[in-house]
């Protein structure tokens, strides 16, 4: 009787055999794209948590805005706006010199009070005799600074539209560079930089009179009421004044963010834009208002405090305007579509 034979073993029963690991051969974008494992502790949960907040539509329009700014160059563009604004206030000097000329000339007694409240009120000789001889100049020369300082004027302020035209438009554009229909001649870009100048000016010109025209009616009607002398009304007066002024605010941001970008924004993204900077720009009023007193109490503020915050004053706005530029130009809305590209200037 035969025993069966056994099988015979293959080499590798008898080894410590591993099988050899799969190398992954697929690309870095499909290794990029598998979901990793999360970890534990106090990081992950930190970030886990960020990210949903991230994944919020309002925080994730926030955080586009803040991008598109940073990658646009918007704090830079924002110095070049303040320091052409602050260049064209000295034309705008020349011009209240001229027109306080004239009325000093057409009133020799205001002049003479004007000398003599000067001779009571400084002590050194030298610096009032200089401060006489200056008012006696702008007097003699008022034609001359008037006509001089309003073509500088008008000069710097078309420049100064279309410096904050193109900075603007590099916040609303899909990208970055500017494209062929960008290109325009340059009498056709100074003559719309002019007409957007004084369409600014009428803006602004009607929002100032909102303004004061609502708070003097306010004033007005508070006193023929006899509603003055009641205490716990007055926050609601302020209220109501903070209302209307952020309602002309509203009015000069909208006509900025209509007119000057290239293509028309989405009618909510730039109804919600303007609202945010007219919000931003009252409070930066309120700040300036509350901080440019105390500049001023120390000898080196009263010489340099009123500059100072005229050059806060202007960067701030610059800023804030082309913040909400950006804001309004990545703005996504499921029930408010982009509109197609269309020239409208």
């Amino acid at each position: 009787m035969t025993t069966p034979e056994k099988p015979a073993k293959r080499p590798t029963e008898d080894l410590d055999y591993k099988p050899v690991p799969q190398l992954d051969t697929r690309p870095p974008e499909e290794k990029k794209a598998e979901p990793k494992e999360k970890g534990e502790g106090p990081v992950a949960a930190v970030t886990q948590t960020v990210e949903k907040l991230e994944r919020r539509p309002m925080v994730a329009h926030l955080i586009r805005a803040t991008e598109r700014f940073n990658d646009r160059l918007g704090s830079q563009f924002g110095a070049a706006i303040t320091y052409f604004s602050f260049l064209s206030m000295i034309p705008i000097l020349m011009v209240s010199f001229a027109a306080a000329g004239f009325i000093l000339a057409s009133h020799p007694t205001l002049l003479q009070d004007i000398f003599s409240k000067i001779l009571m009120n400084v002590s050194d000789p030298t610096l009032a005799q200089t401060l006489q001889s200056s008012i006696n100049a702008a007097v003699q020369q008022r034609t001359t600074v008037g006509i001089v300082g309003l073509g500088v004027a008008l000069y710097s302020g078309v420049s100064w539209m279309g410096n904050l035209r193109e900075a603007i438009r590099a916040q609303s554009r899909e990208v970055w560079e500017r494209g062929a229909q960008d290109e325009e001649k340059w009498w056709v870009k100074y003559l719309r930089d002019f007409i957007s100048l004084i369409g600014l000016l009428v803006a602004l010109v009607i929002t100032l009179s909102i303004t004061s025209v609502a708070g003097s009616a306010q004033e007005a009607i508070i006193r023929w009421l006899y509603l003055d002398y009641i205490p716990w009304l007055k926050p609601v007066w302020h209220l109501i004044g903070l209302a209307i002024s952020i309602c002309a605010n509203f009015l000069l941001f909208f006509w900025i963010f209509w007119r000057l970008p290239r293509h028309r924004p989405r009618r909510k993204a730039l109804v919600r834009g303007s609202l945010i900077a007219a919000i931003g720009f009252e409070i930066i009023k309120v700040i300036m208002t509350y901080t440019l007193p105390s500049l001023v109490t120390s000898p080196s503020g009263a010489a340099f405090g009123s500059v100072l915050g005229l050059l806060a004053f202007f960067y701030f706005f610059a800023r804030l305007t082309l913040f909400c530029a950006a804001w309004i130009a990545t703005a996504e809305y499921k029930d408010d579509p982009k509109m197609p590209g269309k020239h409208f200037d």
